[in-house]
């Protein structure tokens, strides 16, 4: 069974894809979908729309259709083709923080204008998905483990199989909406600002590192600034203290090894850079609701 076979795919079905598609090409689901879509233009263009929203997406484009929204996405008049990537997924509660800025109404979020810079790392990203999407424990290793970028659409999409191949696939996922949202820039966000790059750099610091001893010392002299001055510019373009990113950026990163791995909490406390699990769980509790033993409970289905 691919893609193919499947106009609206299972809410439990994860599926990778690459298109090149010629003017024409559409599909439209009037209920959307029980699963998320997400769809990475490389050439040309496509026009998506989604509960009332609509946006034009060319290269280096990225646009996620969260479930059961009507949708309806195609290669627009005058445009020769689209050749994009797509996944359909059910995606990790952390990835919320990333999309959040670029949310719109309907679920459809836009994450435009992705620099050049990193086109190729999440094109290679895709591209391992679609080669792990098949991958099992006693699978021989491929002569060659680089997977060449397709000129041309891959015919047969992959439906992911086995509990393995859908972790290595959404980590590819995972890093492609990372790599995308974090050097691209949200709409009515401030551009060409003195402090704009200085604080973008230290964010993406915090984002790499959340475990590391951050202080505003430290993330100062990252970026060759005064403690003092830097603290004003990072409130001032980022509307939060330093350390409260770097709180909000630990408490994710800990909601993933809750999610992903079967630490204990005090494991998780420490790996996230917190100084004790009593902390840990406090500042959990304040941005999720409930303690982490409950979060992991609730993720998994148990009572506890």
């Amino acid at each position: 069974m691919t893609a193919e076979d499947l106009s609206v795919p299972a809410a439990e079905l994860m599926i990778v894809g690459h298109y090149d598609k010629a003017a024409g090409y559409a599909t439209r689901r009037a209920g959307g979908s029980p699963s998320w879509l997400l769809l990475w233009t490389e050439a040309g263009a496509g026009f998506v729309e989604q509960g009332g929203r609509s946006c034009e997406v060319g290269p280096g484009d990225l646009v996620v259709l969260g479930s059961g929204v009507a949708q309806h996405y195609r290669v627009p008049p005058g445009a020769g083709r689209w050749r994009f990537w797509w996944v359909h997924f059910q995606p990790r509660v952390t990835w919320t923080a990333w999309l959040g800025p670029y949310a719109g109404d309907g679920g459809l979020h836009l994450v435009a204008g992705v620099p050049v810079a990193v086109h190729e790392r999440i094109g290679s990203a895709f591209r391992r998905a679609i080669q792990d999407a098949r991958w099992t424990p006693d699978a021989p290793a491929p002569a060659d483990a680089r997977v060449p970028a397709p000129e041309v659409e891959v015919r047969v999409p992959a439906v992911v199989v086995g509990g393995p191949a859908r972790e290595l696939v959404l980590g590819a996922v995972e890093e492609v909406l990372v790599l995308a949202t974090a050097s691209a820039r949200p709409a009515g966000a401030r551009v060409g600002e003195e402090g704009d790059e200085r604080v973008r750099r230290v964010l993406s610091i915090i984002a790499a590192e959340p475990g590391a001893p951050h202080s505003v010392a430290s993330l100062a002299r990252a970026v060759a600034l005064s403690p003092s001055r830097f603290a004003h510019l990072f409130a001032e373009e980022s509307g939060q203290t330093p350390m409260h990113a770097v709180r909000q950026a630990r408490v994710r990163h800990a909601a993933g090894l809750l999610e992903v791995t079967d630490m204990d909490v005090g494991q998780v406390a420490t790996a996230s850079g917190f100084v004790s699990p009593f902390h840990f769980s406090r500042a959990f509790r304040k941005e999720y609701g409930l303690p982490p033993r409950d979060y992991r409970a609730r993720l998994r289905g148990t009572s506890g």
